[in-house]
Parts: C-alpha cells; structure tokens; sequence
C-alpha cells in the first residue's frame, strides 16, 4: 500500500487537500447554477436573444470574421480561437434573459481579447496542447513511478508535467475575469442591457468566474498533495 508504514492502509491525511478542493468546487458550481438561474427569469428591456446581442457587440467591435453557432448543452458556451467560431449553448443562443445575454457578451469578450491578440489569451492558446498532456498524463506517470520502484525521477517528471496543467489553470483567470469586464462594460456603452440589468449580469458573470478560481485553487491543492506526498516519501 502507498503510505504503509506512515499513515496505516487506509488513511491519508492528505486526503483532506482534494477534500477542500472538492468543496471549493461544488460551492461555486451551486453559486453559478444558482445565479444563471435566477437571472435567466429576467426578461432584457431590449428583447435581444443572446445571439443578437452577440452579434450587435461583434458589429460594434469591427469583427466580422466570427460565425456564431448554436450549440447543445447546458452552460457549454465558448469562443473557438481557431476556427474563430462563437457557440451559444440553447440555454443562451435564442434566450433574451439578462443571464444569456451576459453570458453572450462574455464569450464575445473572448473574441474581441483574439482579435487584439491578448497578452494572457495568447499564452492560455499555447500552453492548450501541453496543458491537455499534463492534465492526463501526469498522474499516470506519477503512479508509474510508484509501481517501478518508487523511481522518483519518474515521479518528478509526473509532478512537473501535472504542474503545468496547474500553470494553466492559473493563467486562464486573467483571461476570464478580462471577458467578463469587457462584457458588462460593452453592454452599457451599447445600451444593450440598462443600469439595473448590469448589475444582474456582474451577479452572474462574477459567480460564473468563482468556478475557475475554485478549478485554480482545487489543482494547486492536488499539486500540493502530491508534493507534500512524495516529497516526505523521498526525504524519508
């Protein structure tokens, strides 16, 4: 067993880190649900759908090389840097609630960081191929150093490559919380949502962005388990 000798065969007092972060996450999971729900019920004064709103920022922006598409899910709205395509979730695409078109306004925020070539969207897009690598080799790797040996060289290279999907993690709050700000303030310069409505939409958009902090804070948690772990292990 792992952490024989340490702890007993069952018991990891590390356990208590993706605890955390399991809470963390379903915390803001509730609060996003909860918000977007709320806001959903509240018909916009403009009577734009989220699509409409989308292409009305788009418009203003001077972008007219993004399609926007409808796409099935629940909260699955994106912007796809490259094949510059916006996707509206049902619940968003043809909605003319204050949450839809925020969260439309968001994604257009994503579109107009690409077209201005974003600092921290331009990093976010590079570290994608590598950061799907590490988010699912990276434990692997780890386990297959336990199992030959505990070969600690095949460990930290199992560390270091998990690390990066952490690094990931982190760099996509910036890009997030930019979208966001981008949003609300484009709705009230092009009058698409009034005074009253924004402050609905920040509500939304704000707990929206609580989940890719708790995703942050749940993958640095999981990175320290893992160091805290293997880093006794081999001082031991």
């Amino acid at each position: 067993m792992l952490l024989y000798g340490y702890y007993g065969y069952y018991w990891d007092p590390t356990y208590i880190l993706v605890l955390i972060g399991a809470v963390i996450s379903l915390i803001a999971s509730a609060r996003v649900n909860s918000a977007f729900n709320k806001y959903q019920k509240v018909r916009s004064y403009s009577g734009m759908t989220g699509a409409m709103a989308a292409q009305t920022i788009l418009n203003y922006a001077g972008i007219h090389d993004v399609t926007i598409e409808r796409v099935s899910g629940h909260l699955s709205d994106h912007y796809d840097p490259k094949s510059k395509v916006l996707r509206l979730s049902d619940a968003t695409y043809g909605d003319t609630s204050v949450a839809a078109i925020g969260v439309a306004a968001h994604e257009c925020g994503h579109a107009i960081q690409h077209n201005e070539g974003y600092g921290p969207l331009v990093l976010r897009s590079t570290l994608v191929p590598v950061a799907n690598i590490g988010s699912k080799l990276g434990i692997p790797i780890i386990l297959l150093g336990v199992l030959l040996s505990y070969n600690y060289t095949l460990i930290q290279v199992g560390i270091w490559v998990f690390a990066i999907a952490v690094f990931f993690q982190i760099v996509t709050l910036p890009v997030e919380f930019n979208a966001s700000n981008r949003a609300t303030k484009l709705l009230g310069q092009y009058q698409i949502l009034n005074p009253q409505e924004i402050q609905g939409c920040k509500k939304v958009l704000g707990a929206a962005a609580m989940t890719y902090v708790a995703a942050a804070a749940s993958a640095i948690l999981s990175l320290l388990r893992l160091i805290l772990l293997f880093g006794r292990r081999n001082n031991d």
